[in-house]
């Protein structure tokens, strides 16, 4: 294949690098298109557009491929924890025992988090989202920790601001959800391990510790592993453009969480139940449903399946498939919302329509089923998936940083007026 791409514009041609990727993934470098030929290129959406070359996390849609540094997701899921995975993402290889073993002492270390911060929620009107207080919160980390301010971090301080972060935004999550119950808040336990910790923060006492059967720890395991990382989507884009300005971490991720905010982007698994909801209140079946989905001229969208990224099944939904199918039976629930869920799942994966299509149930519809059976209210949803996500877009900034990317600063197509004259009041 030739090195070099090229195009014609105005009658003069112009050669282009042409990258390709350790996956043999390929692209046109464009990054001199301007300077040489005056033209820019126009990307609504950056569908067909690399912003960055990134050694983090592989993603072959039409394939269903997700590799974690080269790791596939099956094996991670499978056969390692959540911190074991955040420190492949941050640091790019598998940590040996007592390197792991330390990382896991230094964020249990910094799970507590400044007791001024309970002015923060204080201060939260009631009925706040859980997703602005979030945001609020990690992004006021920056002003109990000053020193993240310092663009030019030695190593030691940014490992630091890491493990901060790492450390506290559970603590964060688990009292967001407390508070809005107005449950007084559990501190974190330096005999619990990390999901241990988080869970009984979640949905322990003050003075009673929880434990919680080993089904429901690897299920927040797996769930927190697949929403890791997911190369560059609209959160993790965004993380590393504000990030590109010298932002802190916490400001930057801050900006991450505002992203998953979105209901296009991180509400998917919310959506997942609030349509199951409204399938109940309408009688509960399935079928009609079904139906209106396949119905062009019904405005019904079945949410939960189908993935703009992945054409065929999402691996992720194969891995929590199965741990939602254990969490179920395990914690005998019983609810006519989650027994919707599985007869839209039977009847949609036997269904020629969803077949054909690939409409198959993703990674959003199995999370939200398990959010719901741990008792989890559904505006959490998006909370526990910006935990999840969190040590991709650290790694993502991080990354960002050690490759001295510029600024972003993309071009625009200007539409507007041309130059025109100020008119008085008078004349208008």
């Amino acid at each position: 294949m030739s090195d070099k791409a090229s195009i014609n514009l105005d009658g003069t041609s112009y050669d282009l690098p042409v990258i390709v990727g350790t996956e043999n993934e390929k692209a046109v470098d464009i990054s001199k298109l301007r300077d040489l030929s005056g033209f820019i290129t126009l990307d609504p959406g950056y569908k067909n557009t690399g912003a960055t070359k990134s050694a983090i996390t592989f993603l072959d849609g039409e394939k269903g491929i997700l590799r974690y540094r080269g790791y596939p997701i099956e094996q991670l899921a499978e056969k390692s924890t959540f911190l074991e995975v955040a420190y492949l993402l941050i640091y790019g290889e598998l940590p040996k025992k007592e390197v792991l073993e330390k990382f896991r002492a230094d964020i249990k270390k910094q799970m507590m988090i400044h007791e001024d911060m309970k002015n923060f929620f204080a201060g939260f009107p009631s009925k706040s989202h859980p997703m602005g207080q979030l945001s609020c919160l990690v992004g006021a980390l920056s002003a109990f920790y000053p020193e993240s301010l310092n663009p030019n971090l030695t190593d030691e301080e940014e490992d630091q601001t890491i493990i901060n972060l790492l450390a506290k935004m559970p603590t964060i999550v688990s009292w967001i959800q407390k508070k809005s119950l107005g449950h007084p808040v559990v501190y974190p336990k330096n005999n619990l391990g990390y999901i241990d910790n988080f869970l009984n923060m979640l949905f322990g006492e003050v003075n009673d510790e929880k434990t919680f059967d080993p089904v429901v720890i690897d299920a927040m395991h797996k769930l927190l592993i697949l929403h890791a990382d997911h190369e560059q989507n609209c959160s993790t884009s965004t993380v590393r453009i504000v990030g590109s300005s010298n932002a802190n971490l916490y400001a930057s991720v801050a900006s991450g969480i505002n992203a998953l905010w979105g209901p296009l982007h991180g509400g998917a698994n919310q959506a997942v139940i609030e349509m199951l909801e409204a399938i109940k209140n309408d009688g509960g079946d399935a079928e009609k449903y079904l139906a209106k989905a396949k119905d062009k001229n019904d405005p019904f969208r079945l949410m939960g399946f189908g993935h703009r990224v992945y054409k065929n099944f999402d691996p992720r939904a194969k891995i929590i498939k199965k741990a939602c199918d254990d969490i179920l039976e395990k914690l005998g629930v019983q609810d006519p919302v989650l027994d919707i869920a599985k007869k839209l799942e039977e009847a949609a994966l036997n269904d020629q329509y969803f077949i054909d299509r690939k409409l198959y149930p993703n990674v959003d519809f199995y999370s939200g089923i398990i959010y719901r059976a741990l008792g989890f209210k559904a505006d959490m949803f998006t909370v526990l998936f910006a935990l999840g996500r969190l040590p991709g877009w650290i790694a993502q900034w991080k990354e960002m940083r050690e490759n001295k990317e510029p600024i972003g600063r993309p071009r625009q197509v200007y539409v507007g007026h041309t130059e025109r004259d100020y008119v008085e009041f008078s004349n208008r």
